[in-house]
């Protein structure tokens, strides 16, 4: 892992914890399946033990992290059964978000994703895995949130948390990240027009063309990825 210096520090111990374990586990530093070793980054982080614990337990209930008794925590390992599920009730949720945000969405709420769009673009060009995974997350929670249907939507970032430790694994190649721009550009032109089911189309590729690229990516024998020897 890469030294935290840099960072503008959060207020509390724990939360700067958790949003450098956050960042570590979308960026790649640390990968499914990676042992937690509380104690090297309790050091490194300058930090004792107690916050460390708590941004654990945080991170395990999101589903990100991983306790087995005797071995400590590592970060979470989906099966790619486990992951094809995941973005099968991310269909089915997030369509009916979006269905409901189209109906509500205002000037003010789309010029909140074309900003989130911008974000992404510029993270997108800097190569910045961890600003473009963030700045994605702002984009579709901005047309989610428009839905009105707060427990749906957190739901679906309760999904989102869990497939954390994959983002690095697509935004990490040029080809994906132009793709996904290109998706959210498509997205924000169908979103002007209020054409709501043209938008679930196209939100339903989005979706599969990051799983189908992660399939690849972990795929046994596959060179940088995790084989499913890893699962």
């Amino acid at each position: 892992m890469t030294s935290v210096e840099g960072h503008r520090r959060p207020p509390t111990a724990q939360q700067f914890v958790l949003e450098e374990l956050r960042r570590a586990i979308t960026t790649g530093r640390l990968r499914p399946g990676d042992p937690i070793r509380q104690e090297a980054l309790a050091e490194e982080f300058d930090v004792s033990r107690v916050p460390l614990r708590e941004a654990l337990k945080t991170l395990e209930g999101e589903g990100l992290v991983t306790y087995k008794a005797h071995r400590g925590y590592c970060v979470q390992r989906l099966s790619l059964d486990d992951l094809r599920e995941v973005y099968l009730i991310r269909e089915l949720l997030e369509a009916e978000a979006v269905r409901r945000a189209v109906e509500r969405l205002t000037d003010d709420g789309l010029a909140a994703a074309e900003r989130a769009q911008a974000e992404v673009e510029r993270a997108a060009a800097a190569g910045d895995v961890l600003e473009m995974a963030e700045a994605n997350r702002r984009f579709h929670m901005t047309i989610f949130e428009w839905s009105g249907l707060p427990r749906l939507v957190r739901l679906i970032r309760t999904l989102w948390d869990s497939t954390d430790a994959y983002r690095s694994l697509y935004y990490g190649e040029e080809p994906n990240r132009q793709r996904v721009i290109e998706e959210h550009r498509a997205t924000l032109d169908l979103l002007r027009r209020r054409d709501t089911e043209a938008v679930v189309r196209v939100l339903a590729a989005h979706r599969a063309h990051a799983v189908t690229a992660i399939e690849e990516r972990l795929a046994p024998g596959t060179t940088g990825g995790f084989g499913a020897a890893d699962f």
